[in-house]
């Protein structure tokens, strides 16, 4: 553990955190809040020694690289990895709720096959992606980051697995909406044919769920809302929950989602 000022900020906090995560308490002698949480912080590094070291910043004396870094209360501890500020909060903490923040946040061992799996997944190369990912799971199987993107990865190939997958996500609020909509899509995913409802809409909602499977999210939101117009309560409602579904994996800055959501809202 490394407790004092750094006299050389780059060399103490940028430069070592590209080999090992660095917790920077920002605080000051005048400071009471900053007096209860630093032994807290001390006792924390020791124990996780090896896994990320602490630096100790008196912003009294080192008023510029407070400012900086935009430190405006204190205390204030900010998470460095490769170079930059990953993560950060304000205030004497108990030491469960550090514990707690420093599991979500620290990069994991795996970290970078998981950089490399989201550039092969903004490529179009899922197969690249899926291997890697798989390969962290497999030596991390907690790692949520690569859970929730193999989730994404598989949900239309592989639903029965992705529904395995979202169970790594529970309590995860960042994952709620990806939660929620895999456990809408994964189980119509995996019925047959003969499982729907008669009616006049249901080659339309088979076909709907046959383009869904295919990944192709545009498609199955027209098809869908094509249903959504003839038959709003066929399968239960299905299309509803379905087109809700898809518009929270894109997300609702999504272009398809902006493309597809004003007729989904007067389809019905």
């Amino acid at each position: 553990m490394q407790s004092h000022t750094p006299v050389d900020f780059q060399k103490a906090v940028i430069e070592q955190s590209l080999n090992i995560p660095v917790l920077v308490d920002f605080w000051a002698p005048w400071c009471a809040p900053c007096s209860s949480l630093a032994p807290v912080l001390e006792s924390l590094a020791e124990r996780h020694a090896g896994e990320w070291i602490l630096v100790k910043v008196n912003t009294e004396e080192y008023p510029e690289i407070a400012s900086k870094y935009g430190v405006r209360g204190i205390p204030n501890v900010k998470l460095f990895s490769n170079g930059d500020v990953i993560d950060e909060f304000t205030g004497a903490l108990a030491e469960y709720q550090i514990e707690q923040w420093l599991k979500k946040v620290l990069p994991g061992p795996w970290a970078a096959d998981v950089e490399r799996a989201a550039v092969e997944m903004s490529a179009g190369n899922d197969a690249e992606a899926i291997a890697l990912l798989e390969g962290v799971l497999g030596k991390e199987h907690d790692n949520r980051r690569a859970a929730a993107m193999l989730t994404k990865l598989t949900l239309f190939s592989r639903p029965e697995e992705a529904l395995k997958l979202v169970e790594l996500l529970e309590g995860e609020p960042e994952h709620a909406d990806l939660s929620e909509a895999v456990r809408t899509l994964a189980p119509l995913l995996m019925r047959s044919d003969s499982d729907l409802p008669d009616g006049d809409a249901r080659e339309a909602y088979r076909s709907a769920v046959e383009t869904l499977s295919l990944g192709d999210m545009d498609g199955a939101l027209a098809s869908f809302i094509g249903v959504l117009r003839e038959n709003r309560y066929y399968d239960n409602d299905g299309s509803r929950k379905a087109c809700i579904a898809i518009f929270r994996i894109l997300g609702e800055e999504h272009q398809t989602t902006q493309k597809h959501r004003r007729s989904f809202d007067r389809a019905f």
